[in-house]
């Protein structure tokens, strides 16, 4: 072979090679994410002829199911309308798929593989998904979307034994049926209220004081605290070179740990956040799941990570731009999910041990029979049983006598934290509740917060709190 044809067979070869790499990445390396990709219309016109399985709330009831057309194809449609549209989502060939819908894509389109849907499609058999029975709560969520009253905010409950979610109100909300028509799905892009916002996984705002439940976490479980301890709470106490202040002004003698939750004082857990220092703190964050995106069975890009954050980027609380005094009291650049802040409650409900939250149960087939089970799965052993039990007893003297009290159920304790952070001129503060209930056999965690509200968190997202426990309970 001469030099010229060697040069030759060598370019063939490595074009060869090129070819069957690009083509290896598209059709098998690449082929799921290039399947799930939003832009990718094919994938969802093909859709179009599969009849979708159903999605179910836990009682049964449908939230999303597919209606055959005149020409075969079918179309989604979702007979709840707005009540689940952020955890349920859409799924339409132009508009793409949210929520549930795109992360259960494989179950409800009945995709069996490349080799299982050309099989079906050789023997003339029907491709049909398998249905999604969730671990919703209609009722309550009605309930939390009443108490939101059209305020922009969310609403999260779930069961902190197994982390099932029962409640995922956000508000503005906006109906699945409309999103079909592209029209109305561009305004809802536009509309700069973001109704198709998942304000309980996407959005981030500071906790204020229902932050300092990490922080009386962190002071116990490290041993370096115990309720009882004594820490003075004299108003204008110098926090990291600077006075920190208690809300109203109101200054305090030494006082334990237990009545510096009850009362929300700052300069004590400013104190605490200091001497425990940044490492303990991120070491108890970390268990909680802060600084990676919230766990729970959402797309990637519907989940936001909770912590500290600098030039839009989440940053560890060890880094150098951390106040760790005022973000022990839930200031400084610190932003949250309210899933985030439920799972912190939980936490302390299930005796230290923090489980995955999720909003699926299981996939059914058409038949009734369980496909698949999505088990309850522990994320970490946040704290001890004991620091578990000792937090969770103040955080009951909150809702007995302090700022929690409109959140007191009858017949019932409820454990629970207040906060009302400052957030600038054009929208006063961010109004939370986070709680457990009832406090010594658990059964439900929540979290609430109210956007640019005015009052409290004790006396706005505490009463919403209230009645979607109280529906839940029943």
């Amino acid at each position: 072979m001469n030099a010229p044809i060697a040069r030759l067979f060598v370019v063939v070869v490595v074009l060869f090679a090129v070819l069957v790499a690009f083509t290896s990445r598209w059709t098998v390396f690449d082929a799921n994410a290039l399947r799930d990709n939003p832009k990718n219309h094919r994938q969802l016109i093909e859709e179009q002829q599969i009849r979708r399985g159903l999605i179910r709330a836990g009682d049964d009831s449908v939230l999303a199911r597919s209606i055959q057309q005149p020409d075969k194809s079918y179309v989604r449609t979702y007979p709840s309308g707005r009540l689940f549209s952020h955890a349920v989502g859409y799924s339409f060939v132009r508009q793409g798929r949210a929520g549930l819908e795109r992360f259960y894509d494989d179950d409800l389109s009945g995709r069996t593989g490349e080799l299982g849907s050309l099989l079906d499609r050789l023997s003339g058999t029907e491709q049909t998904g398998d249905n999604l029975v969730t671990t919703l709560d209609p009722a309550a969520q009605r309930v939390a979307l009443q108490q939101l009253g059209g305020r922009k905010g969310a609403v999260v409950a779930l069961d902190p034994r197994t982390g099932a979610i029962r409640v995922m109100a956000s508000v503005p909300g906006y109906d699945p049926n409309t999103v079909k028509d592209q029209q109305q799905f561009n305004a809802l892009n536009r509309d700069n209220d973001a109704p198709l916002l998942n304000r309980n996984t996407q959005a981030g705002y500071p906790p204020g004081s229902t932050f300092k439940v990490v922080t009386a976490i962190a002071a116990i479980d490290s041993g370096r605290y115990t309720p009882d301890s004594r820490i003075s709470g004299r108003n204008g106490k110098r926090i990291s070179g600077v006075p920190l202040n208690n809300d109203l002004g109101e200054s305090f003698g030494d006082i334990t740990l237990t009545e510096a939750l009850t009362k929300s004082v700052n300069t004590v857990f400013g104190e605490i956040g200091e001497k425990l220092g940044k490492a303990t703190l991120k070491k108890y964050m970390d268990r909680l799941g802060f600084g990676r995106p919230v766990e729970v069975d959402l797309p990637r890009d519907e989940r936001a990570a909770s912590g500290e954050r600098k030039g839009g980027h989440i940053i560890p609380a060890t880094n150098g731009a951390v106040d760790v005094g005022r973000m022990a009291i839930g200031q400084d650049k610190l932003t949250v999910t309210p899933l985030q802040m439920a799972m912190v409650a939980s936490a302390v409900a299930n005796g230290g041990k923090l489980m995955k939250p999720h909003i699926a149960d299981r996939v059914v087939d058409r038949d009734g029979r369980t496909v698949r089970r999505i088990d309850p799965g522990e994320m970490s052993q946040v704290m001890s049983a004991d620091t578990a039990a000792k937090v969770g007893a103040m955080m009951d003297q909150v809702v007995k006598e302090g700022t929690g009290t409109a959140a007191a159920l009858e017949g019932i304790d409820v454990a629970g934290k207040t906060g009302t952070a400052e957030v600038g001129h054009s929208c006063p503060n961010q109004l939370w509740f986070i709680a457990f209930a009832p406090a010594q056999d658990p059964r439900v965690a929540i979290a609430v917060t109210v956007e640019c509200g005015t009052g409290f968190g004790g006396t706005v997202a505490a009463p919403i709190a209230k009645a979607v426990m109280q529906e839940l309970l029943k």
